[in-house]
């Protein structure tokens, strides 16, 4: 069987959760990957067959998108000859976490595929989501469409939509409790987390930042760049994670019994829903840092309260099931 996995590399959940799933694919048949964006820090341990630029969202330093840095980014004529440029008819099933290109080369071509994401959980109308509609809902539909879902949440919203894809590197790593913080905001700049952080009472912090290249210490403040090892050695031996409103962080630390404040990046309607839905499972949330954040977050320090989750080894089951369900019947052979 010949397969194609297709993989966001905007952020580093899309990634971080193909570590664990390429694997599994690789149990059925030849897997060619493509990633196509620009914003992710971690990689794959196998090669690439495509990698392409993509249509990427750009971090901003203020708890945003930079929209401008977006826009300089785009090049919607090279995304165009990328759409037509792949071979789709090679491949006995494709594979999509959320990536526009192939995507919308299968729609052209009229060529079903499968998104296993977390973003296709949204095709749900029970996946938490703010009451007031939002022009993202398109970007959820029309941003990277296929033809069936296999999804991803905090809770199983829909009869298609399953517990988080725990990295087995995570699901058997040995925790305790060293007293600091994890710090993962990729949309705030060092400078601002320093100044907020620094005012938190008694309170040791280990901040993962994507604009440093080397380590360095400001007073109980350690400031790392973005290495997989070193933060999950990081999320292990932490109080707690203090993180954006993304899905695979938060719910890797909340599989690790760690306490979570997740502060959505401002404009980006997925993680407003990601955090609505940890809300309501007991995760405090901040919308931004302010003038009132160190008040906030100090009683999250001071509170001991950790949301119980049960996020069972599901995905070898999964992928199994889709391989059965979507594959070409010939395909199966192998």
């Amino acid at each position: 069987m010949k397969i194609l996995f297709a993989i966001q590399g905007t952020g580093n959940g899309h990634i971080s959760r193909a570590r664990e799933i390429v694997p599994l694919l690789q149990q059925y048949g030849e897997v060619d990957l493509l990633i196509s964006g620009t914003e992710a820090e971690v990689s794959l341990a196998q090669p690439l067959k495509y990698k392409f630029h993509g249509f990427s969202f750009v971090f901003g330093t203020n708890g945003g998108v930079d929209n401008w840095a977006t826009f300089k980014i785009m090049n919607l004529r090279q995304l165009w000859r990328d759409m037509h440029s792949l071979p789709l008819n090679r491949y006995d099933l494709i594979i999509n976490d959320f990536e526009p290109v192939s995507a919308w080369a299968c729609r052209l071509q009229k060529v079903p595929s499968v998104s296993l994401s977390h973003q296709c959980s949204f095709v749900s109308p029970n996946t938490p989501r703010p009451a007031k509609w939002n022009y993202a809902e398109w970007l959820f539909k029309y941003y990277s469409p296929t033809t069936h879902h296999v999804g991803f949440h905090f809770d199983r919203y829909d009869d298609f939509i399953h517990t988080p894809v725990i990295r087995s590197g995570i699901r058997e790593m040995e925790t305790a409790n060293l007293g600091h913080y994890t710090v993962y905001l990729p949309a705030y700049d060092d400078k601002t987390l320093l100044k907020h952080l620094s005012l938190a009472t008694d309170a040791k912090w280990q901040i993962f930042s994507k604009r440093q290249k080397t380590p360095y210490r400001s007073g109980n403040i350690e400031i790392f760049p973005v290495n997989n090892e070193a933060f999950n050695k990081s999320l292990a031996n932490c109080e707690g994670l203090l993180t954006g409103g993304g899905f695979e962080g938060p719910a890797e630390a909340l599989f690790l019994k760690k306490k979570v404040l997740m502060i959505p990046m401002k404009g980006q309607y997925e993680q407003q829903c990601n955090a609505l839905a940890a809300s309501k499972m007991g995760v405090p949330v901040v919308n931004e840092i302010n003038e009132k954040f160190v008040g906030r977050l100090n009683n999250w320090i001071q509170d001991d309260k950790k949301v119980l989750v049960n996020f069972p080894d599901e995905t070898a089951s999964i992928v199994d099931n889709l391989i059965k369900q979507y594959a070409k019947p010939q395909s199966m052979i192998s």
